[in-house]
């Protein structure tokens, strides 16, 4: 009996130290399972960001107000930190600074990045294409953003939304101007397709970065001068050199911006930071078209209380310029499948779009007045 006992004492104690290093087994292979997590989830990541704006430009503060939402969305753990134009790399160096891996990000116009492909120009400002909340809706549920995604990657890079800040204004010059052929011998500033189509109407182009337009339109190097949409423009002080304004802003109806960001860097973030950036991103491109919109109206009635006269092109002018572009978009996408691809897809999108746009006009929030006046369209 005592032999019987001792038999099943000794098989208990054996059974129970099988089951301990057992569950010791298993509780190294969880803790192995969840040390990666838990590394991912205490790591921190501190990014450097280059933008091609000085900070006397509205969108610097644009890429700071997406830094910021990263920072606090996840919780300090990945921390942007921006220069601005000539911090680290001229403006148009931005692009392969990114690219290169100088900085993890960028923020800037694609349209300045021309040289590299012209899709470039697509994400930026198509003349006579899509107004802001267009580009949002083409981007996000449109197709644009995989389209980005494919231009993007062939240079390493990933593309996420960086703010629309709405149509440009026009071009100032000291003169009224409401004929395209009044632009005839003068030398104006602007960029992207743009400048393109209005050398091929025989006008002469200088494509300057935001930061020597000033003062080569003062010294009389220019006759006339864009950047952008009335709030971004308006402390750049054109309106001291030049006191009209030729409307409306067919070259860019939508001021397109984007952040990019080094692909191999992107990859090496935890899925749920990669989900941060593109929330962010989703949130800027909401926050800078309020933004752009409310202060753009205010800045029409500064340059107004200023003395700018604001002239448009007559009908003649805006059709021959839409002639003429549409020339050498067809020219260009000949050359560029994806291109033609992005701009194809645009373009689908305005024709379907473009139905319910005609049926819900008429009712445009205009004063009073001024509707019952008859102006029920935008």
């Amino acid at each position: 009996m005592k032999k019987l006992v001792k038999l099943l004492i000794s098989c208990v104690m054996f059974t129970a130290m099988i089951f301990a290093v057992v569950g010791c087994g298993q509780d190294k292979k969880a803790e192995t399972t969840a040390a990666p997590e838990a590394a991912a989830a205490a790591k921190t990541y501190e990014w450097k960001m280059a933008t091609t704006w000085s900070t006397g430009i509205p969108w610097h503060d644009t890429a700071v107000h997406f830094a910021e939402t990263v920072e606090k969305i996840t919780n300090g753990q990945l921390k942007i930190k921006v220069f601005p134009d000539g911090a680290l790399v001229p403006a148009f160096e931005v692009f392969d600074a990114v690219r290169n891996g100088v900085v993890e990000m960028g923020h800037d116009w694609p349209g300045y990045w021309k040289g590299k492909d012209e899709g470039f120009v697509a994400f930026a400002s198509v003349p006579f294409g899509l107004n802001n909340i267009e580009y949002s809706i083409w981007l996000m549920e449109g197709g644009g953003i995989a389209l980005a995604d494919e231009l993007y990657g062939n240079f390493g890079l990933k593309p996420l939304m960086g703010g629309n800040s709405g149509q440009e204004m026009g071009f100032f010059t000291k003169n009224p101007v409401t004929d395209v052929k009044q632009l005839s011998g003068m030398k104006i500033r602007t960029v992207g397709w743009a400048a393109d189509i209005l050398k091929e109407m025989g006008v002469s182009v200088t494509p300057l970065p935001g930061g020597e337009i000033y003062l080569a339109f003062e010294r009389g190097v220019l006759d006339s001068a864009e950047f952008s949409t009335p709030f971004i423009t308006y402390p750049m002080g054109f309106q001291e050199i030049a006191k009209n304004v030729m409307l409306p802003g067919w070259h860019q109806t939508g001021v397109q911006n984007m952040f990019t960001v080094n692909k191999k860097a992107y990859d090496a973030l935890p899925p749920y930071l990669q989900q941060a950036l593109v929330i962010a991103s989703y949130e800027t491109q909401m926050w800078d078209i309020a933004r752009s919109e409310k202060k753009n109206a205010e800045a029409i009635l500064k340059y107004q209380a200023e003395g700018v006269k604001f002239n448009k092109l007559d009908p003649a002018s805006l059709n021959e310029l839409r002639k003429t572009t549409d020339a050498y978009l067809t020219q260009i996408r000949a050359k560029n499948p994806l291109l033609d691809k992005i701009l194809g897809s645009q373009n689908s999108f305005i024709e379907e779009y473009s139905v319910w746009k005609d049926l819900r006009g008429g009712v445009a929030a205009f004063p009073k007045d001024q509707y019952l006046a008859g102006k029920h369209y935008e």
